[in-house]
């Protein structure tokens, strides 16, 4: 697309800002402009914290010689030309002014060629009067900018300017950002001659990883738990370190949406309240978290500074975070932060389940005799709390009481070890009772195929999900906890929708809903957990309706009509998924493994097949 200005009624509709804050600000916009160009190597030279010289160096597609010099106009680009590409940005700049108000406070070179030049041209423009000068140079193909002596004509706000260090400290900082959201691109930076930073262009995940630990450090990765979570066209990835890494790398946070550096409250807010049980408030959770979105469905032309985006639908973008944040951090088991005077906190860790190996803890440990324990080893059977540095109190007491378990006898007689008499073992440990058995494969995306103890047999896992939500909405003695919303949600009721609500204000409250009322509408400000993905619009109301046509109501009966909403019968499910879902039902629901309700479970005659497979 090639350079124009905008018309004046599409750059009214810009929330334009001054870009030019420090050396940081315009090392960040020259950067994404080489970003957009395509570029895979970007190289960066900083002389005097920036104030004496910004040099950027890229070999993207260049600019051609008759749009040098309006390149440097205000409010021209290339990057959009109507509202409807204003309203799906999918490039880092669109204003057209970085160049424009760069040049009015500095002595501003930029060179450029495209690969259909044989020659490069350079544009010179110094000052207020914006004066351009074109003229023949030498360079490849791509475009060098050479930003000298800012803020030259504008001695207040050279003033203001930070220490030598300081400046190139802001600058570093927007490099390590920019080199976290592309990895595919070698960046290298440079102060006063010397090479600072060198990031190489990396393509696989191990490679990503090194980048990843090579801007955050050793310690951030250590304790880095990997996100992978999808949503129609909402997709969050990257990873986030458990509570005790959070603690130990506080203020490292950072947060792309669509691939453009983002500080934005509503992500952080989600981010911070999945964390909320686990840190408590006195620490930062640490990440880096890349969310991508339909463009379409984010306006990122709200900030001066490009800092904040808005989202259309805001609520679902916060609980869409909130709820990946929380899955990874309870799959990996993520020890809540214990505070500084108390003794470690006790979490609960699943039961080792068969789809994932065998439960060696189910079986007494053998006899440890001097001649099984190796001689570098120290010897003794305590070596194992020495190897397992994340032992806890609890944890130490089940091995204990393992190990002092007694061997079931099988005569009165001393038992002797011989080659030809194979010693008996004892009876396992009845280490994990409540279980349907192992998951083999997931049919149809729909049903888990299971082997328990009383054979084979499938599953329907929708099923499972909506008695699994059931229980985890039944209120209990203390009522289910309410989750404020960031956003109240405004509802239209009918009137006997509405009574219905008043009516059963002390059950909602039991529930964990947080209704306020009014005339004709209804806000909506807190629903419990397991209702924070729902379609809450549709969900209340519907729910107010169903209150309404009963003429008593219990909350378990409450419980059963939203998990039945709330449970999607179309939902497609993987092997991971299955073994998951099956591990919340056996702690949650364990009465249903004992009698499988109607629905649930349907076991499969695996003798008829095998006996037609038999051969006379």
């Amino acid at each position: 697309m090639r350079i124009q200005v905008l018309p004046p009624q599409l750059a009214n509709q810009i929330a334009a800002g001054e870009v030019v804050e420090r050396p940081a600000s315009v090392v960040k916009e020259l950067v994404e402009n080489s970003l957009d160009a395509g570029a895979t190597r970007i190289d960066i030279d900083i002389e005097k914290g920036g104030a004496k010289l910004i040099r950027i160096r890229d070999n993207g597609c260049g600019i051609d010689k008759d749009e040098l010099a309006m390149a440097l106009a205000r409010h021209a680009t290339s990057k959009i030309t109507t509202l409807d590409d204003l309203e799906a940005i999918i490039s880092l700049g669109f204003r057209g002014e970085a160049l424009a108000s760069i040049s009015s406070v500095s002595r501003l070179i930029l060179t450029s060629r495209t690969e259909t030049q044989s020659e490069a041209w350079q544009a010179y423009a110094e000052g207020r009067d914006q004066t351009v000068t074109v003229k023949p140079a030498a360079h490849p193909v791509g475009t060098t900018l050479e930003v000298l002596d800012l803020f030259y004509n504008t001695p207040a706000r050279r003033k203001f300017m930070r220490t030598e260090k300081t400046e190139f400290t802001h600058i570093d900082e927007v490099i390590r950002r920019i080199a976290l959201a592309r990895f595919d691109v070698a960046i290298s930076l440079s102060h006063n001659g010397k090479l600072v930073r060198q990031y190489r262009g990396v393509s696989d995940n191990t490679q990503r990883e090194r980048r990843v630990a090579a801007i955050c450090g050793t310690a951030f990765m250590t304790h880095a738990l990997t996100i992978e979570w999808q949503h129609g066209e909402l997709s969050l990835r990257g990873w986030v370190a458990d509570p005790v890494g959070s603690k130990a790398l506080p203020e490292l946070q950072y947060c792309y949406v669509n691939g453009r550096m983002m500080r934005d409250r509503l992500i952080n807010h989600a981010i911070r309240q999945a964390y909320q049980d686990k840190l408590g408030d006195q620490h930062q959770p640490a990440y880096v978290l890349y969310l991508e979105i339909d463009p379409h469905q984010v306006d990122v032309n709200v900030h001066p500074a490009k800092h904040e985006v808005r989202f259309h639908q805001s609520r679902l973008v916060h609980d869409f975070i909130y709820q990946g944040v929380v899955s990874v951090l309870q799959e990996s088991g993520a020890e809540t932060l214990p505070e500084m005077s108390q003794a470690p906190a006790e979490r609960w860790q699943p039961e080792n389940r068969p789809a994932a190996g065998g439960n060696h803890f189910s079986v007494p440990a053998p006899a440890v005799t001097s001649h099984s324990v190796p001689a570098g080893n120290g010897g003794g059977g305590s070596s194992w709390q020495r190897q397992e540095p994340g032992y806890q109190k609890r944890e130490g007491a089940v091995y204990q009481q393992l190990l002092n378990t007694p061997a079931v006898k099988h005569s009165e007689e001393p038992r002797q070890m011989t080659p030809a008499k194979k010693e008996v073992q004892p009876a396992p440990l009845p280490g994990h009772v409540h279980s349907f058995g192992r998951v083999l494969t997931v049919v149809q995306e729909q049903y888990a195929l299971v082997d328990g103890a009383a054979g084979v047999a499938l599953m329907s896992l929708a099923v499972a999900e909506r008695w699994l939500k059931q229980m985890q909405l039944e209120p209990g003695e203390e009522g289910l906890k309410p989750q404020p919303l960031l956003i109240p949600i405004r509802l239209k009721l009918e009137k006997t929708e509405s009574e219905a609500g008043k009516r059963h204000g002390a059950l909602l409250s039991q529930m964990g809903i947080d209704l306020l009322f009014d005339a004709h509408h209804v806000m909506l400000r807190a629903v419990p957990l397991p209702l924070r993905q729902q379609n809450l619009q549709n969900l209340i109301p519907e729910m107010l309706g169903y209150l309404a046509r009963q003429q008593d109501v219990s909350a378990s009966q409450t419980a059963q009509w939203l998990a039945r909403q709330s449970v999607s019968e179309h939902q497609h499910w993987n092997h991971s998924q299955a073994i998951t879902l099956l591990a919340e039902v056996e702690r949650l629901c364990p009465q249903l493994v004992k009698s499988p309700p109607s629905g649930l479970l349907q076991y499969i005659d695996i003798e008829t097949a095998m006996n037609a497979l038999k051969h006379e």
